[in-house]
């Protein structure tokens, strides 16, 4: 009984309630409808209509019609997820089948886990909006997100067949190099909030100004005029690395459809071939998550004060967070159609010739600005 009773029952619980809001109400229909957007989205640039045509089947219920709201196509993402889950899942006969169906669990969750340490609102309740509010959520995203490549290599390797297994190797080296430029690039950052705890960087922001706005606090010092270069800096080269990261264009070499007619999927059907899927979308969400933390002010709004002045304050905070990832997702889908993809050596001479040494440079920078102005 006495074990029983020291357990944080209540802890337990809150952590197991905000999980279940953040990945199965927010994150899996916005991955869903982050597809939907992109091929709207990619429909427009392209002059085309896109998806506009998949309801709700109300008929099946005994409506006379079935339901198309708007333009239609909002039942995209549902029929897409219906197909997934009824196509034969196909296993060649080739493949290494253990790491084989191990791979695209480990694509999977890892971009998951990372949401974990994610600041996505200010309180509810008198809770934090944060499922694991750890002192250093930085480092805890960095290490849970590089294992992702696991995932991705265990499935070129697996599947016993040239083009998977170039895709894999393509990934290997394209992670390695620019987790180290996006790592440098978050460095800034830490010397200018003083930690890496995700919560304590966005409070920092709450009370000094956004980062990549310092203006929004009211005023602006020099400190902070001196720091807008330094830090639009960092912000540009880990927006590009976190890119990179996702496999998104023009750094999509390790799918490279016209080269490696899927890379390191073309073996993959049905659920495990929609899991690669779903972790690609959910790292992009992560890692937009992640930049709004680091240089937009997380769910901060200015002028309007966080959940602890009431339940709708805190529920403006999550709307508000969610908005700017929602953003930063458009921005990822219009660079997508609008740039060609890179040539592999030129991969590879942006991450090491230029990001790492700007990344570099920029931390000294910074830091000289910091001692200046002590």
């Amino acid at each position: 009984m006495d074990f029983f009773g020291s357990i944080p029952w209540l802890l337990i619980f809150t952590s197991l309630a905000k999980t279940i809001f953040l990945v199965f109400l927010v994150v899996l229909p916005m991955v869903s409808y982050t597809v939907y957007a992109e091929r709207r989205v990619s429909a427009l640039i392209q002059d085309r209509l896109g998806p506009n045509r998949t309801g709700f089947p109300l008929t099946l219920l005994g409506f006379k019609k079935d339901f198309s709201p708007f333009l239609g196509g909002l039942g995209q993402p549902i029929a897409d997820a219906v197909k997934f889950l009824l196509k034969e899942d196909l296993t060649p006969g080739h493949v290494n089948k253990p790491y084989f169906w191990l791979a695209p669990a480990l694509a999977m969750m890892p971009a998951i886990v990372t949401l974990s340490a994610v600041p996505f609102g200010s309180e509810l309740f008198g809770y934090k909006m944060v499922v694991a509010d750890i002192n250093v959520g930085l480092l805890f995203m960095f290490a849970i997100s590089s294992v992702s490549v696991y995932g991705i290599v265990l499935a070129g390797w697996s599947s016993n067949s040239k083009y998977p297994f170039l895709g894999g190797i393509r990934s290997t080296s394209q992670m390695i190099s620019y987790e180290l430029c996006m790592g440098l690039s978050a460095v800034p950052v830490l010397l200018v909030t003083g930690s890496t705890g995700l919560s304590k960087i966005v409070n920092y922001q709450v009370e000094h100004g956004w980062l990549l706005a310092p203006f929004t606090d009211g005023g602006l010092q020099l400190r902070e005029v001196l720091l807008i270069i330094p830090i639009f800096i960092a912000f540009i080269t880990f927006t590009i690395s976190m890119f990179a990261e996702t496999n998104r264009l023009p750094f999509d070499l390790p799918e490279s459809e016209t080269e490696l007619v899927a890379g390191y999927h073309t073996e993959y059907s049905s659920m495990k071939f929609a899991l690669f899927f779903l972790g690609e979308y959910t790292a992009m969400i992560a890692g937009s998550a992640l930049v709004v933390v680091l240089f937009l002010g997380g769910w901060h709004v200015p002028f309007i004060p966080d959940g602890s002045h009431g339940a709708i304050f805190g529920l403006i905070n999550i709307a508000t967070f969610f908005g700017k990832v929602a953003l930063l997702l458009i921005c990822f889908i219009w660079v997508r159609w609008t740039l060609p993809r890179f040539r592999y050596d030129q991969l590879m001479k942006l991450g090491w010739l230029y990001l790492f040494e700007i990344a570099l440079v920029n931390i000294f920078i910074t830091a000289g600005i910091l001692a200046y102005t002590k």
